[in-house]
């Protein structure tokens, strides 16, 4: 099936080019836009004093240096996060100076020593330092770039007096990025937004909704598991359950993007790819734009059949991605997550 509307699907640089560049620092963010990138993820947490940070996780020592910072070595500590136990330093135990003093590191440097060989060289950035580049980059690309922030943990950080979603709009206002045209007609048409706040909770993303309609907002799934914040309110269903016909239904009352796991459109068996589930379908037919996450080169994340010297090569060399990416345009997509921008250009163009 191609696309209904006849145009190509957008291309999000998931973290930046963080196939490249250490996740989320400038340098990533400039890379995918030269590469072709629609628009950034961007996932956010918080710091002590408040303020929107720029990391995938809570905790820190995984993508930057913190643990080579003796001055900080009080503030490691354990701490559960949407019901993990995790020991290390977290964003909410570190103020926006001392995360300043922090530099980026690659998360992957077996599978990606190209990023790897620029660690120590970006800054921590906050939120509000994205929105300044995002606008560098449109004037230099003469065309909007988009930015997907997610929101992390949100439940975890409200319970610790930090609440996400009023410092997400704020920065976003600051900027003039809230109003009745930033989100665009929404249904398919919303993942060409400007901006799509992402989120793995349901909760967060229905007080968007309430707060600013015209705001374009993005569930995510994933195969197992469920919603943090559905499972401590005693709701049981989970993420199979948003996906089924009458969950995208419900769905829709609160998001315009089903932004879900990769697997989840293109299923896998042991074997490799086996057939394509229904998950586009339904949710186009709901009025759900659909985004998968997250499209990567390496042989370790693609299916058997597409590795690079068969299903037993190495897995940090690179499979046939561009065959994948034309699987999912003809699966119906409206854009994709990915690590590689330049390679999902150049095969959905």
């Amino acid at each position: 099936m191609s696309r209904a509307d006849g145009r190509r699907p957008v291309v999000i640089g998931h973290r930046g080019a963080s196939v490249r560049r250490p996740e989320h620092t400038r340098a990533a963010y400039e890379l995918a836009v030269a590469d072709g990138a629609d628009g950034v993820d961007v996932d956010l947490v918080a710091t002590a004093d408040g303020e929107l940070v720029v990391r995938h996780e809570a905790e820190l020592s995984d993508t930057t240096d913190v643990a080579d910072h003796p001055e900080l070595a009080h503030l490691r500590t354990t701490r559960v996060v949407d019901g993990v136990s995790l020991t290390g330093w977290f964003s909410q135990d570190l103020t926006l100076a001392q995360v300043r003093t922090l530099r980026a590191r690659e998360r992957l440097p077996d599978l990606r020593p190209e990023s790897a060989a620029h660690n120590g060289e970006q800054a921590i950035m906050t939120f509000a330092e994205v929105l300044a580049l995002r606008e560098e980059l449109s004037a230099r690309a003469g065309w909007p770039v988009a930015v997907w922030p997610e929101l992390k943990h949100p439940g975890h950080f409200a319970a610790a007096g930090l609440a996400l979603e009023p410092r997400l709009l704020a920065a976003l206002e600051a900027f003039g990025l809230v109003g009745d045209d930033d989100g665009g007609s929404g249904g398919r048409s919303a993942a060409g937004a400007v901006v799509v706040v992402q989120c793995f909770e349901v909760a967060p993303l229905r007080r968007l909704r309430a707060a600013v309609p015209s705001l374009r907002l993005a569930q995510l799934t994933q195969p197992t598991g469920a919603p943090p914040d559905l499972r401590l309110a005693g709701d049981h269903r989970d993420y199979a359950d948003l996906c089924t016909p009458s969950g995208l239904r419900e769905l829709r009352g609160w998001a315009d993007v089903l932004a879900p796991h990769l697997v989840q459109v293109e299923p896998r068996d042991a074997r490799g790819l086996s057939s394509r589930s229904r998950l586009v379908d339904d949710a186009h037919a709901a009025g759900l734009a659909v985004v998968p996450y997250t499209v990567r080169p390496e042989n370790t994340f693609l299916p058997a059949e597409l590795r690079s010297g068969g299903p037993r090569g190495d897995l940090a060399a690179r499979g046939d991605v561009a065959a994948l990416l034309r699987q999912l345009r003809e699966d119906g997509v409206d854009g994709v997550f990915t690590d590689d921008p330049a390679a999902a250009r150049e095969a959905l163009d």
